[in-house]
């Protein structure tokens, strides 16, 4: 199994960027695809961006493309997502998530770090 711990969230104003990182434990790192999701106030769980094993597939909500950038590092077992031009609706908390399968179709990100939370000031 995979151990992943999120860090990089905190408090920003519209407009502002952070970069969230993920570390995660395990000798195949490079065999899972990888993903964040986020849970904001009073919605659903959604997936915000994906990479495939090898990093040669991405996906991205509609909401974040052109904004936020995934990648990855399989020398560090890390992934990483750029969040640029942030807006109060990206408040939320955000959790990296392991695809054994190794793509990135959300049902089968079935291992996830504890979150960290990050809120975006209007």
């Amino acid at each position: 199994q995979v151990q992943l711990v999120e860090s990089g969230g905190g408090l920003v104003q519209a407009g502002g960027s952070l970069r969230l990182s993920c570390a995660a434990s395990g000798r195949t790192f490079s065999s899972y695809g990888m993903g964040w999701f986020r849970r904001a106030p009073g919605k659903e769980r959604e997936c915000v961006a994906a990479i495939n094993w090898s990093g040669s597939n991405t996906y991205y909500a509609d909401s974040v493309k052109g904004r936020f950038t995934i990648s990855r590092d399989n020398t560090k077992n890390a992934v990483y997502l750029q969040m640029n031009s942030l807006k109060p609706e990206a408040t939320a908390v955000y959790y990296c998530a392991a695809n054994l399968r190794g793509g990135v179709l959300p049902r089968y990100f079935g291992s996830w770090g504890q979150g960290t939370p990050v809120t975006v000031s209007s």
